[in-house]
């Protein structure tokens, strides 16, 4: 295979794409990257404030950018989405599910112990996460079943290999996911498709707005006793940048990984390599 021939795997021309929480700061980042190689992109996210403000940064690709407001653990939600996709940009070809994340009242603390995490806080954290990946891929995928071909990337998380401390309903969520992918492709892959293929990865740590109290101080900025305790342990030194998934989710997402399914690949920095010695 030449050069040409393998940088045409990264042309998304005229392909349609969904990324749910795509209004999100990392997940954005996806959204701007695919329309870059070409594809029309539509952004499934309960807030669309920021979709002008991604559009822009597109640039002459923004007018392949678009948004309609979806809750991802609602199945009208998501089946008026589909129809809303289809009818904007065609038939869909990938689907990205970054939606997710983890909150403070599922998340043991000085204030909060285990024993009495309250059920509303542990149901939002797995529903967002199980129920907010698993939905899109019902629904979603329908069309790529009609289609005989697609892609689905999922945001699993380094938590599904080592579970953290404190976050006992995020950690078992993203183990969910990542057993979920393996089983989905293969499901999609035996009964309808082998060119639909599910793959997943694993972010290491990023600093967020979703976990910037757990990471670093409110008041100086410094690093929490858990930051110093993450950043110690990533071998390159950092935690991850926005820009640090994009070459592994555009090789997943792209013909360039035909011959790859059922597979999580963690971007972490080395977190899971080293053993702390």
């Amino acid at each position: 295979m030449n050069r040409d021939d393998l940088l045409k795997m990264y042309d998304f021309t005229g392909k349609t794409f969904a990324v749910t929480g795509g209004a999100g700061v990392l997940a954005s980042g996806v959204v701007t990257l695919l329309a870059s190689c070409g594809a029309n992109v539509m952004i499934l996210d309960r807030n669309l404030a920021r979709l002008p403000e991604i559009q822009e940064a597109a640039g002459a690709d923004g007018s392949r950018i678009d948004g309609v407001q979806v809750d991802v653990m609602s199945r009208d939600s998501l089946e008026a989405a589909s129809a809303a996709i289809k009818a904007r940009f065609g038939t869909l070809y990938g689907l990205v599910n970054a939606a997710g994340g983890n909150s403070p009242k599922a998340t043991v603390s000085p204030t909060l112990n285990f024993f009495d995490i309250p059920e509303d806080g542990m149901r939002f954290v797995l529903d967002l996460n199980i129920l907010g990946t698993v939905m899109p891929c019902q629904i979603l995928a329908k069309q790529m079943v009609e289609a005989g071909e697609g892609v689905i990337l999922n945001y699993s998380s380094m938590n599904a290999y080592r579970p953290l401390t404190n976050i006992a309903a995020y950690s078992a969520a993203k183990a969910a996911i990542t057993n979920f992918t393996s089983w989905l492709a293969v499901h999609l892959a035996q009964n309808y498709s082998g060119k639909i293929r599910v793959n997943a990865i694993a972010p290491g740590f990023f600093l967020t707005d979703q976990n910037r109290f757990l990471l670093t101080d409110k008041e100086t900025g410094a690093w929490t006793a858990r930051g110093q305790k993450i950043f110690d342990h990533t071998p390159m030194g950092r935690l991850g940048t926005d820009d640090d998934t994009m070459g592994c989710v555009l090789w997943l997402l792209s013909d360039a990984a035909a011959f790859v399914t059922g597979i999580t690949v963690p971007v972490d920095g080395g977190f899971s390599a080293y053993a702390g010695v």
